[in-house]
């Protein structure tokens, strides 16, 4: 997908090619799910552009929580413009260290902002989930009883409960 970004900068239509292919399929799946990289280029548009719902990962970490606003600006203008149905389906806190109180802090703020989009499931820092893409493995392939492993099953719980409503 890295090679589509360059090739569509300067066409009119740029930002509504990814929307115009998944119409052509989206009946032969329940779920399509877009993984974007952390940054607003023309992908992370796209995406936006065609996605009906947004799960948005944030690292219990201050820094990360300072580019919340660039993104929470960015749907609006996405809203306005281009993609009027496009809703947060949930916020999901990763990397979170519960022994700190700067993470503690940092989850308080992302409640705050995002209120009940946020998911009752935090994925904690955890070795296994660190360790099992170096291996090239998922976590419930490289530690299926692991913590991460068990919390990302609730959060998929979750996300499917939001997502039948």
């Amino acid at each position: 997908m890295a090679k589509l970004e360059p090739s569509l900068l300067g066409q009119i239509d740029a930002h509504f090619r990814l929307k115009e292919v998944l119409a052509q399929v989206k009946g032969k799946y329940d779920f399509i799910l877009i993984d974007t990289p952390p940054t607003l280029g023309l992908i992370t548009l796209n995406s936006l552009v065609a996605a009906t719902h947004l799960l948005i990962p944030i690292q219990s970490s201050f820094l990360c929580l300072e580019g919340t606003d660039d993104l929470l600006e960015t749907i609006e203008k996405v809203k306005k413009v281009a993609n009027p149905n496009l809703q947060i389906l949930g916020v999901l806190i990763t990397l979170h260290d519960h022994r700190t109180n700067i993470a503690k802090d940092v989850v308080d703020r992302i409640v705050h902002v995002f209120g009940d989009k946020v998911f009752k499931t935090t994925i904690s820092k955890s070795v296994k989930l660190e360790e099992s893409p170096a291996y090239k493995e998922s976590i419930f392939t490289f530690a299926a009883s692991s913590i991460g492993a068990n919390q990302y099953r609730n959060v998929a719980e979750e996300i499917l409960e939001r997502a039948k409503n």
